[in-house]
């Protein structure tokens, strides 16, 4: 009896061992083939169909976005995007901080880089599994993506609207134009949603939003001749 036990054992051990072989040669090749190919469907994405708000997509290569999209967003939500690997941990400490004083409101300080690790390969919540393969999932993308790709991804399958997922389908949706066109303007209204975009609207044009959009302008103005930032969204 006990040999038996012991030979189940090892059979359901062995299948679990492939079973991580197999996932793991699977993932690396998935995040090899995003480096060119666009995913194709998210969690993310899944989690808005389900909720009801629907899903309206349509990926576009770089070239296809106007470059306000690119210095937008970099102004909004990462600076530093240029010049990290992948983390801000002065913003890291600063929200820890935050977050110990005021429990109640948690603060993030995620890059655009953890923002696309999340947004491609995970699901929206907090817990420390999601977090642990968030930092791992960021480290993988800066090496084996680069940051102009990183960009591009995130410009492509962010939620920029509910159910709207990416700076062409937001184009579309909000000013009637493709992601080529978009406005200065048009791109910090967007960018300016994007802490909470099912709650800070576009269209209708929510309070946050016109109050935000603003100040990224004034850091588009800002970072604008910057060389960094002007070789990633040209």
């Amino acid at each position: 009896m006990a040999s038996k036990t012991k030979e189940t054992f090892l059979r359901i051990w062995r299948f679990i061992k492939r079973l991580f072989i197999f996932l793991f040669i699977f993932h690396l090749f998935y995040l090899f083939l995003l480096k060119w190919v666009n995913p194709p469907i998210t969690l993310t994405q899944i989690g808005s169909v389900f909720s009801g708000r629907g899903l309206s997509r349509d990926y576009v290569s770089r070239k296809d976005m106007s470059p306000y999209a690119g210095l937008a967003v970099i102004s909004s939500e990462d600076q530093l995007f240029p010049d990290h690997s992948g983390f801000d941990w002065k913003s890291i400490e600063k929200a820890m901080e935050y977050n110990k004083k005021k429990p109640n409101r948690i603060k993030g300080a995620s890059t655009i880089s953890q923002q696309v690790a999340k947004n491609v390969f995970l699901w929206q919540g907090r817990s420390w599994l999601r977090k642990g393969l968030e930092v791992y999932f960021t480290f993988m993308i800066e090496l084996i993506w680069g940051k102009k790709r990183i960009l591009e991804m995130y410009l492509n399958v962010s939620e920029m609207g509910p159910g709207v997922f990416g700076i062409e389908a937001a184009s579309q949706k909000f000013f009637n134009k493709p992601a080529k066109k978009l406005t200065r303007q048009e791109a910090a209204m967007i960018a300016a949603s994007l802490p909470n975009p099912v709650r800070f609207t576009v269209k209708p044009l929510s309070k946050y939003v016109i109050n935000r959009y603003p100040w990224v302008l004034r850091q588009m103005n800002n970072l604008q001749d910057d060389p960094d930032i002007q070789g990633l969204i040209q």
